[in-house]
């Protein structure tokens, strides 16, 4: 019985702290997965999306770098001047918790740079990328 009782209380115990570990960023990729009908996102085509130059935005931010720098660990800066914190979750841990701005970010900043809105696969591969750095 005490046996029973001891592996029921580890089960519940892993389920809390499985519950506990997702959070808003999970919960974005999860949400751009469903929308993407993705099998997956790739850090590598992440990678990608945030060196390529593109054509199709403003012509002063051909890329995700003209801004934010190739490395997403230090810190960018914009067109103006302004210091933008670095992408990545392991320098600046606050990122990505708040959908709404993620939300935000993406919108503006893909369509000044692509000339269009990010997909789902883009978004998620691109942030799968900046939570690895």
């Amino acid at each position: 019985m005490k046996n029973r009782f001891a592996v029921t209380l580890g089960i519940a115990a892993m389920a809390v702290s499985t519950a506990i570990l997702a959070g808003p960023r999970e919960d974005l990729l999860a949400q751009y997965a469903t929308t993407a009908k993705s099998a997956g996102f790739s850090a590598a085509r992440g990678e990608t999306l945030h060196t390529q130059n593109f054509s199709g935005g403003k012509p002063d931010t051909p890329s995700c770098t003209s801004c934010h720098g190739k490395d997403a660990r230090s810190a960018g800066k914009t067109l103006t001047g302004k210091v933008i914190k670095p992408l990545a979750v392991s320098m600046t841990p606050t990122r990505y918790t708040d959908p709404a701005k993620v939300e935000k970010w993406f919108k503006r900043n893909c369509t000044e740079v692509l000339g269009r809105e990010c997909t789902p696969q883009e978004k998620g591969d691109w942030l799968t990328f900046a939570l690895g750095q």
